[in-house]
């Protein structure tokens, strides 16, 4: 690839550095982060990321049939006139519709005493002209006849709510241009809650819209000072209530408004205390709490909402069962819980006895979907593996029978017989064990020779689950093996899993995903340098870190939207998510010890003078998340300071934000890309 290539852009150094902590630190790339940000107009700036686009595409010119060849193969896979399972919700039938080689999806309603169906919203129409669209917010008014939604159209995460008539499929009033979140509407219809985001991207304040006002008179329901903090609304399941939470990634305290009386003093469930989180749910008279003030793996309480703070225990935790959602219907407490790392869904009657949904395979992923209605006739879960595609079954609330309703076609065929998946346990280097989910074609070689597709998150206590897709298939067809490392930094095995990589643990989650590699060699599953790797967002800065501590293991790198400038980010409590990522990765401005922790791995600060795998790093001008000079920066210094020629490409969606490109060929292309690069560089 590289020899055809003229030379790769050079970033221009500048100096600057500064003192923290008594160390000096050199940063010449400073430069890229535009003084005007969010506002990008710095040409030096956009120039050079223009010819990192202009270099990329003609480094993936020579391979542009096989980008086309994998993106055809995905796009094959996708029903091109896929439909959701319509789903009761009082009086209609909901679902969305794509139509064939549509983008996006059309949302629509008939009656269920029957009836013509009902437009409600075409997002092909909305999304037609724009580079970028994604809807946020969808709520259907208690009396059907309104539809509060939201949409971005910029990837900046700044959604524009309307309110639309049913009957005429009008907008009738714009709300808001700087709304994040859910909305929540009042019991008569008239008027709905929603967060609106400040400069800094924080969604910092829920109002109140009646209808028929101006939005400028809106009511302040509640407002959040602590720049870490977020703000939510939503409803209890009974609808009964409007919630108003808020919280960082340790902490939470939740408010409630009567969803009859939205204007009334919003009531506070109990006040915060730093690493407690809880989360209400609301049935008959009573509230409904799942929080970790006890046990690390969450309990469920109950709770007099006369008298919200005093919880009465339901649900004791336990070291077995980690509890991570709770759904409060007429007949039963849903519980979402893993297990030995594998999602179940438990059902516990208002008497006190539960009973467990069995699901028919051995690794799998399961959850419950929607489920809108208080006392619905059944409880609708999906379901999917590494080898069963998305299923969607209806649980009858008597017996747990499943009943299917859909399993996700693959147009193009597909035979689950052709590929075996294993759920191995590696050792990490401190004893811990490390689960992880791999599918491969049947046949793939265990004698080390094999090529390997090795994938991680490992932060925010967020799990990946074994579940199916169908773009991997272009990897499985091609005779590689996928696998999942189910690392410390996710909550896979309960939330201390999650505790044990964060913050001052965080090398923990790094180690596990190198030992990870090794454990699948000694396993025969692939050798050193014959393993692609790939992780986005905090997933990139796992791939920046190993790719500085483990480069010989890696026969190509991929970091999406990568988290890699963390020291610096971490120092500059003026971005927008800084402080509130402070309980997560600790807060080197005022402690020392996270300021060397920090410097220690992170992965723009370590690059090194040595040889790097074959890398491609994506970022998105608009992202507000991790912004596009994290992932400029790092492979400028990247190419000024490793010793070898593998190949660098830097891809930045100059219309896109941290999701990259809408629409869901869009988001394949860009998968294939990746794909192609990782077959081109380790055929």
């Amino acid at each position: 690839m590289t020899k055809t290539l003229p030379p790769p852009p050079v970033a221009t150094t500048k100096p600057y550095s500064y003192e923290r902590h008594g160390v000096t630190i050199d940063d010449p790339w400073a430069w890229l982060k535009d003084p005007a940000y969010p506002d990008v107009s710095d040409e030096a700036v956009l120039s050079y990321l223009r010819e990192e686009n202009s270099y990329f595409e003609a480094a993936m010119a020579p391979h542009g049939p096989l980008i086309d060849t994998i993106f055809e193969e995905m796009k094959a896979r996708v029903k091109q006139d896929d439909a959701s399972v319509p789903q009761k919700d009082g009086d209609y039938l909901y679902w969305w519709a794509y139509e064939t080689g549509g983008q996006y999806p059309k949302h629509w309603r008939r009656p269920v005493a029957g009836g013509a169906d009902e437009l409600l919203l075409d997002e092909p129409a909305e999304a037609a002209g724009k580079d970028y669209f994604r809807v946020g917010a969808v709520a259907i008014s208690p009396d059907g006849k309104l539809m509060a939604w939201s949409a971005d159209d910029t990837g900046a995460e700044r959604y524009v709510l309307r309110i639309r008539d049913l009957a005429t499929g009008q907008d009738i009033e714009t709300v808001s241009p700087v709304t994040n979140g859910g909305v929540a509407w009042s019991a008569g219809s008239d008027a709905i809650a929603y967060t609106e985001v400040n400069d800094n991207w924080r969604s910092y304040r829920a109002l109140l819209h009646r209808l028929g006002t101006d939005p400028n008179t809106d009511s302040l329901l509640y407002e959040e000072a602590d720049e870490g903090f977020r703000v939510a609304v939503g409803s209890t399941r009974d609808r009964q209530w409007i919630e108003i939470a808020t919280g960082d990634n340790q902490t939470s305290e939740v408010r409630l408004v009567p969803a009859a009386d939205p204007q009334a003093e919003p009531i506070l469930v109990s006040p915060r205390h730093v690493k407690r989180q809880y989360s209400v749910d609301s049935a008959h008279g009573s509230l409904w709490i799942l929080t970790n003030d006890t046990h690390v793996n969450f309990r469920v309480a109950r709770a007099d909402p006369a008298d919200p703070g005093i919880w009465h225990e339901v649900v004791a935790g336990s070291d077995h069962v980690y509890l991570t959602g709770i759904a409060a219907f007429d007949r039963h407490l849903m519980m979402a819980a893993r297990i030995d790392g594998l999602d179940q869904i438990i059902l516990r009657d208002w008497d006190g006895g539960s009973r467990q949904v069995a699901f028919p395979e051995a690794s799998y992923s399961a959850a419950a979907s929607n489920n809108p209605e208080f006392a619905p006739a059944a409880y609708r879960l999906t379901y999917s593996s590494m080898v069963t595609p998305l299923t969607v079954f209806d649980c009858d609330p008597d017996t747990l029978a499943l009943t299917t309703l859909k399993v996700q076609e693959v147009p193009s065929g597909y035979d689950g017989s052709r590929y075996a998946t294993e759920r191995v346990t590696v050792r990490a280097r401190d004893g811990a064990h490390v689960p992880v989910s791999i599918v491969y074609p049947i046949g793939f070689p265990k004698d080390g020779s094999g090529k390997l597709f090795l994938y991680a998150y490992g932060a925010y206590g967020h799990a990946i689950p074994p579940s199916f897709s169908a773009a991997r298939l272009s990897l499985l067809d091609r005779g590689w093996a996928f696998a999942i490392a189910h690392i410390r930094g996710g909550d896979d095995l309960g939330y201390d899993w999650y505790l044990q990589g964060k913050a001052e643990a965080r090398w923990n989650t790094f180690h596990d995903f190198a030992d990870a590699a090794k454990g699948l060699i000694a396993a025969g599953f692939s050798s050193a340098g014959n393993i692609a790797i790939n992780g986005g967002s905090a997933g990139g800065e796992l791939m920046g870190v190993v790719a500085n501590t483990d480069p010989e293991l890696w026969g190509a790198v991929v970091a999406d939207v990568p988290f890699v400038d963390v020291l610096n980010t971490m120092l500059d409590a003026e971005l927008p998510l800084t402080p509130g990522e402070w309980p997560e990765w600790g807060n080197p401005i005022t402690d020392k010890a996270a300021f060397d922790l920090i410097r220690s791995y992170s992965p723009y600060d370590n690059v090194a003078a040595k040889t790097y795998p074959p890398m491609l790093i994506t970022g998105g001008l608009n992202d507000p998340r991790v912004t596009y000079w994290e992932p400029a920066k790092w492979a400028a210094r990247l190419r000024a300071t490793k010793t070898d020629d593998n190949i660098l490409l830097l891809k930045i969606n100059m219309g896109a934000g941290h999701g990259g490109k809408s629409g869901r060929f869009e988001a394949l292309h860009e998968r294939a890309e990746a794909f192609a690069f990782v077959l081109t560089q380790m055929p």
